[in-house]
């Protein structure tokens, strides 16, 4: 039995059978060259963005990080010794400061404090009554107490009591916050601070004697000139603002902390600080006006914000 009588199509038609078999695996060669190229060429890419690691992301930094100062910029040239901000022989001293309670009288300190603290209000509505400037001294002392990272302290508070400067400041402001409002901000939020009846007009900032704009110093300076870490600035400047406004309601006035979008460059300039520092929240100080009103607000109870085990 002959393959042509076996098989007469592929007798007749093998040239045809052959031709397509090879085109079909170079077809399948070829498509699978390019898949490999192009493989190849994104891990280049890849490789190219970060050397170290073709399949890593790039490391996310923390605002504090961001700012740290790497060692190249605090070691001399000659590669000398990095030697802390601090003294090297700082004495450490008995605690003396500390007094300790019955505690009878623990709880009655803690829930008049948490009865003082509880009748904060943020307040729009201000009188120009003056407000004694050691006061306000007073008040800063107490936010300058607060812990910060490596005993850094990286905050400025500049006091502002100037009716023409707060007129300026409330100026730059009043511009952003009307686009922030009417563009940047979105429905949702807008909408969420609809009952509490605030808009971009902010009458408060010429009205209250004292303004209190509070600086985080991304970074510091030796008495040499060279630069020093800030380290964890920024939660640093967040505690000392809870200080301050805590002083503030204990020497019997008022604030309301205000974070100005996208004005943080120009108050700089205004205020002539250096580039090292970034305005973190702006708090207007003084006392309630007669006909001050506030929202009808309630705080959550003590077993919705805290976990015991």
């Amino acid at each position: 039995m002959s393959i042509e009588t076996t098989f007469p199509f592929l007798y007749n038609y093998w040239p045809h059978v052959v031709a397509l078999i090879v085109t079909y695996a170079s077809v399948v060669y070829f498509v699978n060259a390019k898949g490999r190229n192009t493989e190849k060429k994104g891990e280049n890419k890849v490789e190219t963005k970060n050397p170290a690691s073709a399949n890593k992301r790039k490391k996310y930094l923390s605002p504090d990080q961001e700012a740290e100062v790497h060692e190249d910029e605090i070691v001399d040239a000659d590669g000398a010794k990095i030697s802390s901000a601090l003294p090297e022989d700082l004495p450490h001293v008995p605690l003396t400061t500390y007094t300790r309670y019955s505690e009878k009288e623990m709880i009655e300190r803690s829930a008049a404090f948490y009865d003082d603290m509880n009748n904060r209000r943020t307040v729009r509505f201000y009188s120009s009554e003056p407000v004694p400037k050691e006061v306000m001294e007073n008040i800063i002392r107490t936010a300058g107490t607060a812990p910060s990272g490596a005993h850094t302290e990286p905050w400025t508070y500049v006091v502002v009591g100037d009716k023409d400067l707060k007129a300026s400041v409330r100026q730059l402001i009043e511009e952003e916050e009307e686009i922030n409002y009417n563009k940047r901000m979105g429905v949702q939020w807008t909408t969420d601070l609809m009952p509490l009846k605030t808009n971009w007009v902010k009458e408060y900032l010429t009205t209250a004697p004292y303004l209190i704009l509070v600086f985080k110093q991304a970074y510091g300076f030796n008495p040499d000139g060279t630069k020093k870490n800030h380290y964890y600035n920024e939660v640093s400047v967040a505690i000392a603002t809870g200080i301050l406004i805590s002083a503030i309601q204990k020497a019997g006035l008022v604030t309301l902390t205000s974070t100005p979008l996208n004005c943080g460059p120009a108050l700089r300039t205004l205020l002539g600080r250096p580039n090292n520092e970034k305005l973190m929240i702006l708090l207007p100080v003084g006392y309630p006006a007669k006909d001050c009103s506030v929202p009808d607000l309630a705080r959550k109870p003590l077993d919705e914000i805290s976990v015991w085990f």
